[in-house]
């Protein structure tokens, strides 16, 4: 993808607001954020989980934002659409109004929009273990256009710190936007003579 994205970046009321901060300071420093839109249970857990009032932080970085219930915003008509949207961390709550076209919020008003403009829309669910209600719901979306992106960090590239988690996850995301990064260590990066100091003679 082009360097000059817009990207509409979505905080939902999962677990894992760290991550959608993480990602919203990244694209903030080079310019590639549209907005954020936050839903009421992101700006709990945000509380709860980094102790931050969620408003003041996006204030603070100086970040374009709207909170779920402001459906006049821009972001609500697909006439104003950006050119991708991540919703990080993506709550089951909202995986599942999108899966089934529920746009009962600008949140999931917007990433609808996404889909029917065929543009992408990024989920990143962090949550375990998963029902078949869940699993349903991803494969809806999905088969919608979205691409399902689990909070699911490596270990490949030997992290050390909950940064490293972090940074893992954020750049996944990074890599299906087509931006590059130096967030973590590709696979392509870790060198065969260290694989080859620990593999089994018989393999």
């Amino acid at each position: 993808m082009q360097s000059s994205l817009r990207i509409l970046v979505g905080l939902s009321g999962a677990s894992g607001i760290i991550y959608g901060m993480r990602l919203v300071e990244y694209l903030s420093e080079r310019q590639l954020i549209e907005a954020v839109i936050y839903t009421k249970p992101a700006e709990v857990v945000a509380y709860y989980e980094e102790g931050i009032n969620l408003r003041d932080w996006l204030n603070r970085m100086a970040i374009n934002s709207f909170r779920e219930d402001e459906i006049a915003a821009p972001y609500a008509s697909s006439s104003n659409a950006a050119d991708a949207m991540v919703i990080i961390p993506c709550s089951m709550n909202t995986l599942a109004s999108i899966a089934n076209g529920l746009s009962n919020n600008l949140l999931t008003r917007a990433a609808l929009t996404m889909l029917r403009l065929k543009r992408p829309l990024i989920l990143v669910i962090r949550e375990t273990p998963l029902g078949l209600a869940e699993l349903r719901n991803m494969l809806k979306a999905a088969l919608n256009g979205a691409t399902i992106l689990p909070a699911s960090p490596a270990f490949y590239h030997k992290p050390r710190t909950i940064d490293d988690m972090v940074n893992f996850v954020v750049g996944k995301v990074l890599d299906v936007l087509g931006i590059k990064h130096d967030l973590y260590k590709p696979w392509s990066d870790i060198r065969v003579s260290e694989y080859r100091k620990v593999r089994p003679e018989s393999l």
